[in-house]
């Protein structure tokens, strides 16, 4: 799953690099595909349930599940990039929020506070914990931020399927929910708005988008409970001012 995982970061990573004004999101997703393959990947999203694209793109108010196509990226946008590698039966998944050149300070905060969730969170996933812990660490950060938590949507388990039990809420109390044991695999993503927690399904079955229009931001590891602590297999450079320090000392995640 690690190496599935350093393939999907290099993706993200080919991804960030092409985030620019009149870009669209059909076009991420056909390098994006092209990328994974090259490696010797499976997107796997591309034909999951239907899916028809090998990332999910979800600008601006979209939440997640965005199908890539003619949309084109302008100055000011934020755009949620969503990625699933499947290598040797096995699966990764993460996601990242981009800016677009220069965005607002609400969507700074709301980037910020959501990347920032998902670390919190993280540092919680490791063995006798629970998950209300971790469900709980990221629900105290955003809403610290001032932002909503997104409660109809919820990470998950992760392994030889894209989706497995356990479910990771992103709010929840303390010392609840199942146990971490050593050698689980979770899916820990925030979705948060800087508006309302409400959603709306779009008109083509997939999109979600938030209820009040308010941008949001998802932000995603995937991540191993080891007798260590938490081990992220799809880690990317953040700065330094948005790392918990613990995660840091402990090579969670590295400072850019």
């Amino acid at each position: 799953m690690a190496a599935a995982g350093a393939i999907l970061v290099a993706t993200l990573n080919q991804i960030e690099g092409s985030i620019r004004p009149g870009v669209s999101t059909g076009e991420l997703d056909l390098m994006a595909e092209r990328f994974i393959r090259s490696r010797g990947g499976l997107p796997t999203f591309k034909g999951y349930r239907g899916f028809p694209g090998s990332i999910c793109a979800s600008p601006n108010d979209m939440v997640v599940h965005g199908i890539p196509g003619p949309y084109r990226l302008k100055g000011g946008d934020i755009i949620s990039i969503d990625v699933g590698v499947t290598l040797d039966g096995w699966v990764a998944d993460a996601a990242r929020t981009f800016a677009v050149e220069k965005v607002t300070d609400e969507a700074q905060n709301l980037l910020r506070g959501t990347e920032q969730s998902l670390l919190a969170g993280v540092a919680q996933c490791r063995p006798g914990n629970r998950m209300g812990d971790v469900s709980s660490a990221i629900q105290t950060v955003a809403e610290e931020a001032g932002l909503s938590v997104v409660r109809s949507l919820v990470g998950h388990g992760v392994g030889r399927s894209m989706h497995e039990d356990p479910q990771v809420p992103n709010y929840g109390k303390p010392g609840k929910g199942p146990l971490l044991e050593q050698g689980m695999v979770i899916a820990v993503e925030p979705m948060m708005t800087s508006g309302g927690a409400a959603v709306r399904v779009g008109g083509d079955g997939w999109a979600i988008f938030s209820e009040d229009s308010s941008q949001a931001a998802h932000f995603e590891f995937t991540v191993a409970v080891t007798a260590s602590g938490p081990k992220v297999l799809t880690p990317w450079h953040v700065p330094v001012d948005a790392a918990s320090p613990d995660l840091l000392a402990e090579g969670v995640v590295s400072a850019g």
